[in-house]
């Protein structure tokens, strides 16, 4: 699979194992950065992986901050894109499975190494379950997003 990933200078304490964990599972990355510890604006990288999204570049995206928050707020203000954080495997998985999550927020601050890579693994294992109900949901939310009117 094809997966972006990008952080802010906080989110760089797990992106060394983030990324570790992908290339181990065999995944392709497009690393976005940041690779310095100056302090840099965090809606510019979820725009970056956003992006990328968009254009069919990647199918996922990994988003990493100090808390999660701040990376899921911005990705989430860009078409297509279906961020969540996951602080817990159930979640980044479930998230796939159900919602159609496309972008996983990490908190660095939150979480360490050994969690991040089972919340990538969790992550990337996960496929969109093409029941009914679960369609139907995506599919509202994808109106929510289309006309920000409720369907």
């Amino acid at each position: 699979m094809r997966i972006a990933v990008a952080n802010d200078h906080a989110g760089l304490a797990i992106k060394p194992a983030v990324l570790d964990e992908l290339r181990q599972l065999g995944h392709e990355i497009t690393d976005f950065g940041t690779d310095e510890t100056r302090s840099v604006d965090f809606p510019d990288y979820a725009g970056l992986v956003g992006r990328a999204l968009q254009q069919g570049d990647v199918e996922r995206g990994i988003l990493i901050c100090g808390s999660g928050v701040g990376m899921c707020i911005a990705a989430n203000k860009l078409h297509g894109v279906r961020a969540s954080i996951a602080h817990d495997t159930y979640s980044a998985h479930q998230g796939v499975e159900h919602d159609g999550m496309n972008v996983l927020c990490l908190g660095s601050r939150v979480i360490g190494d050994a969690l991040a890579r089972e919340l990538v693994r969790a992550f990337v294992a996960a496929e969109f379950q093409q029941e009914e109900r679960f369609i139907r949901r995506l599919n509202k939310v994808e109106a929510l997003e289309a006309t920000g009117v409720v369907p």
